[in-house]
């Protein structure tokens, strides 16, 4: 019996995949150039608008209300998104729901950001009336300044297209790309003129890869009990004693106080074991390193890791106010955070 030959699937050797395969690339690359030129294009439109746009964010006593509806809704979130994690509270506000209640959350304090490219989106206008009653001040992204919404806003930002990325003219590609880029423009403008830190982002990050990165040492380092530290009159045999009950190849030498006087490492001893044999006739002062290097709890775990870098250290004594003793932060401990 003739053997079967397996089905083809669709593509198989077809002489025209490869064409396909070409034409997907083609146009892949038209809509990034597309979408690139979109937003070069408002190099030119930047002016005093956007000056005085930042100006009424800054100066804003209430929240950022951003609001736009489909496409331009998805960009209003994402907008309001990075407007909250830099420092300016923000929040989304959907128009339809909007004219029906929850018009109740805008204060005259307020701003309110409205997207939408024709300016003359049917739930964005319902709004402005209502807007203009209650006293809030209004910022409008559009492409086309003159529109109801251009005029109606204390500052228009105009974010016009030539052609929209889709080969139809149709989906919100180009535009939308505009739009979101102006608004990480503003935000960016606002996170440099509040000064706003790492020290802050840190603060407004606590979760994720991102977070774990901004994590303060406070929150890694080995404290209270966990934290070896030994008196300057500690005996030898109790100094290894208690390096090795602790894990940290290290301990923090104090005074009665808990003000730091030195460390010793597993280095120091095998160093200390090479040049004598008369280990266990001394104290932990014969032995310890002065002026070991330090960090504080508020400093930013990436820093830590830097200073230990640099150093070639595997462990920083954390220290507060007077040099007295609060922890250690071992290289594990950042290694297990899986923030590097």
């Amino acid at each position: 019996m003739a053997s079967e030959k397996p089905a083809m699937r669709l593509g198989d050797g077809a002489p025209g995949s490869a064409r396909a395969a070409a034409s997907d690339l083609e146009l892949a690359r038209r809509v990034l150039q597309t979408e690139a030129a979109a937003i070069l294009d408002l190099l030119d439109r930047l002016d005093d608008r956007f000056e005085r746009a930042v100006r009424i964010l800054l100066d804003c006593r209430g929240r950022v209300i951003v609001t736009g509806m489909g496409k331009s809704g998805i960009i209003c979130r994402k907008i309001a998104a990075t407007f909250s994690s830099t420092g300016t509270p923000a929040f989304f506000l959907h128009p339809a729901e909007a004219i029906h209640g929850d018009l109740g959350v805008i204060q005259s304090d307020d701003v309110v950001m409205a997207l939408s490219y024709s300016g003359e989106t049917d739930e964005i206008i319902r709004l402005l009336e209502t807007i203009r009653r209650i006293g809030a001040e209004l910022i409008a992204i559009t492409g086309y300044p003159k529109s109801c919404l251009g005029q109606a806003a204390d500052v228009t930002l105009d974010c016009r297209v030539d052609s929209e990325a889709c080969p139809l003219n149709l989906v919100p590609t180009a535009s939308t790309t505009a739009a979101l880029a102006l608004g990480d423009a503003l935000a960016m403008a606002l996170l440099v003129r509040r000064g706003f830190r790492v020290e802050d982002f840190a603060n407004l990050h606590p979760g994720g890869k991102l977070g774990k990165r901004l994590m303060r040492v406070e929150h890694l380092m080995h404290g209270g009990k966990q934290s070896p530290i030994v008196g300057p009159d500690t005996p030898m045999r109790d100094v290894i004693y208690e390096m090795s009950s602790k894990g940290l190849g290290m301990t923090s030498v104090a005074d009665a106080e808990g003000r730091l006087l030195g460390i010793i490492t597993d280095g120091d001893l095998r160093r200390l074991m090479s040049r004598t044999s008369d280990v266990f006739g001394l104290s932990a002062a014969d032995v310890m390193t002065p002026n070991p290097a330090t960090v504080n709890g508020a400093m930013l775990a990436v820093e830590a890791m830097k200073i230990m870098e640099d150093r070639k250290i595997t462990s920083l004594i954390v220290v507060g106010d007077g040099r007295l003793v609060q922890g250690v932060l071992h290289l594990h401990d950042l290694w297990r955070t899986q923030m590097f």
